[in-house]
């Protein structure tokens, strides 16, 4: 017999599909009747069970040491299969996480590269253009109060300004040409003037030439620095100290 789609039979009677169950006295006392018989079948067995393990102990001890193998072969089997399911599911979970994680960082932000320091051709430059390309130089690299003082009266200081450390600054250019160096009576008249006059903590020379011999050692035994052609091109192009660093 087909039993319809709609229809399920159970212990509180038939109930159609999308209906609330009726109750069945019936089919109530049918379900506990077959839970009974099922009980006593089982203690039944077991009381044949236990009388034949009393009449004969030796063959009951034997089955029993029997079964034990199968039986503790059957329970590592079943830990074995609860192991493989608990390490698929963390294996499952970690999966979710790693994928949580990788969607959850923020995307790397991409660094834009460091602007190159702007070419000057010195040599292209007056001296008045000169004097105030050396100041923006100062300027750039965190000199405060940078003043370009160069000029008639000047005694020898073209640039003045303060140090982010503090110190005074005092700088006298010489826009030469690569033939033209400064000389050892250039340096002694700004010798004479910047510590005296100007007051300088930091003394520098800064030319677009070279300094002679002579000039070098005098800038030297005065404290004056001599940034000739190459150590200003390294300092415009920021991979050379400033005259206060």
């Amino acid at each position: 017999m087909t039993i319809p789609t709609e229809q399920i039979p159970g212990p509180m009677g038939v109930a159609a599909a999308g209906r609330r169950p009726r109750f069945s006295l019936r089919a109530t006392a049918l379900w506990f009747a077959a839970v009974a018989l099922l009980l006593c079948g089982a203690a039944f067995a077991v009381r044949i069970l236990a009388g034949a393990a009393a009449a004969h102990p030796v063959a009951a001890a034997l089955a029993v040491a029997a079964c034990a193998p199968a039986a503790w072969s059957c329970a590592r089997a079943g830990r074995r299969v609860r192991l493989r399911r608990t390490a698929r599911r963390a294996a499952r979970a970690l999966e979710c996480a790693t994928a949580e994680i990788a969607a959850a960082e923020p995307e790397p932000v991409p660094v834009a590269p460091a602007a190159a320091a702007e070419w000057v051709d010195y040599d292209a430059l007056d001296a008045d253009a000169f004097e105030g390309a050396v100041a923006e130089l100062c300027e750039r690299d965190g000199c405060r109060d940078v003043r370009v003082v160069g000029g008639a009266g000047d005694l020898g200081a073209d640039i003045v300004a303060t140090a982010p450390d503090g110190r005074r600054v005092v700088i006298q250019c010489k826009r030469y040409c690569a033939t033209n160096k400064v000389g050892s009576q250039d340096l002694q008249r700004f010798g004479g003037t910047c510590y005296a006059v100007h007051e300088a903590e930091v003394a520098a020379v800064v030319t677009t030439s070279d300094f002679t011999t002579p000039a070098a050692e005098y800038a030297e035994q005065c404290g004056i620095l001599c940034f000739d052609r190459q150590a200003l091109h390294a300092w415009s192009a920021s991979t050379g100290p400033a005259p206060w660093s």
